[in-house]
């Protein structure tokens, strides 16, 4: 497994399922030019999903066309109530990619209690994903997940799964407990969208380029991850081929990823501490139930992770992207933003937490700060 995987959800051209002679020529020649300069620098680890739109179906104009042995395929279904629906749906992916076998098949989206008993009950999904593998047509099962940690960890302490996909980065270190219970199963741990979801990283805003010098910011995070052992790939989802250049560039440092990129956390961490204050950087998570046990289910303790981001490294664009999905992405980013909520019952919601008396000023400076156009979710 190379240490960067070739992400499918940026360089395909549609996120709606479109017919084939929908198709055109310079979107197709885009995705092949970002999955042969991929290939070119040996991230030969290609990864897709049913919910990409028309990523399998243009991957699978091309992916027939290379040495099988020498590829790693995944791809992701969604678990259904019937797994007879799981099955159906990723008969359409095989027939899309044009492929007998997948390397990895992900569970996609074990987000909440719900999706994972459709996964792990008996005669469910990951039955049937077994089946599959005994069939010779899956090598490898996993899944992949946006939800709490707590379900990710359930999900692994089941025992029954080869690798996990996971969000964690250094402006989001939560799912921590998930990476040592997947470490201890002995499983492949793949990081979601670091560059993304780890910041809009992109598009860095100027202090955050000069707290990260003399890396940029993508470099920091991707050498940041990959600094930790027990992590083994992350996702680039390039949408033209030189959004590898920085990645390939920064893996020249790989061998000293800890070294290089610990003086620039302490940067960040202090400029963090300086501007919000060290205890409240220390403890602001501390007491904050999960969304689902707020009144108005809003999604506090997101909300401050984004707001901390905003005020403390400029980081605006990144946390509004974030922000205004809340309330529009369903279960792979539950709860409510803060436009409106009882601050009596909030009060007694967070009655645990140090901080209890500034959350509701904060909550409002966040929603003034943030909120914008609703948003819809595009992708993981």
């Amino acid at each position: 497994m190379p240490v960067l995987t070739c992400g499918g959800m940026r360089y395909q051209q549609s996120w709606d399922d479109l017919p084939g002679d929908r198709i055109g020529a310079e979107e197709q020649a885009k995705l092949e030019a970002c999955l042969r300069r991929a290939l070119d620098h040996g991230i030969n680890h290609i990864e897709t999903a049913r919910g990409y739109g028309t990523s399998e179906m243009q991957l699978g104009r091309i992916l027939p066309g290379l040495p099988r042995d020498e590829i790693i395929v995944q791809t992701k279904v969604a678990p259904s109530k019937d797994p007879a629906e799981f099955l159906k749906t990723f008969d359409r992916s095989m027939d899309l990619l044009g492929l007998e076998h997948v390397d990895l098949l992900g569970l996609h989206g074990i987000n909440n209690a719900e999706r994972l008993d459709w996964s792990l009950r008996d005669g469910g999904c990951l039955e049937a994903a077994a089946e599959l593998r005994r069939q010779g047509r899956v090598r490898h099962v996993g899944f992949s997940t946006h939800g709490p940690t707590d379900i990710i960890v359930e999900a692994i302490e089941s025992g029954r799964f080869d690798y996990v996909n996971l969000h964690w980065y250094w402006v989001n270190e939560f799912n921590r407990p998930a990476i040592d219970a997947a470490t201890r199963h002995d499983m492949g741990v793949f990081i979601i969208s670091p560059n993304d979801k780890g910041g809009k990283l992109h598009a860095p805003p100027p202090k955050l380029v000069e707290l990260c010098a003399p890396l940029h910011p993508m470099q920091f995070n991707v050498l940041w991850c990959l600094g930790h052992p027990e992590i083994h790939t992350l996702s680039i989802g390039a949408a033209r081929p030189d959004d590898y250049d920085l990645h390939i560039e920064a893996l020249e440092r790989y061998d000293e990823a800890a070294e290089v990129t610990a003086p620039i956390a302490a940067r960040l961490a202090a400029e963090m501490e300086r501007v919000l204050g060290t205890g409240w950087c220390a403890n602001w998570w501390r007491g904050i139930p999960d969304e689902q046990e707020i009144p108005g289910r809003v999604n506090v303790h997101e909300i401050l992770r984004l707001w901390n981001y905003a005020r403390g490294l400029d980081m605006t664009e990144f946390a509004k992207m974030r922000y205004n999905l809340l309330g529009n992405a369903e279960h792979w980013f539950p709860g409510n933003h803060a436009a409106r909520f009882d601050e009596a019952a909030l009060r007694e919601a967070l009655r645990a937490s140090p901080f209890v008396d500034q959350i509701p000023g904060i909550l409002r400076e966040a929603h003034e700060a943030l909120v914008e156009t609703p948003g819809k979710r595009l992708g993981a």
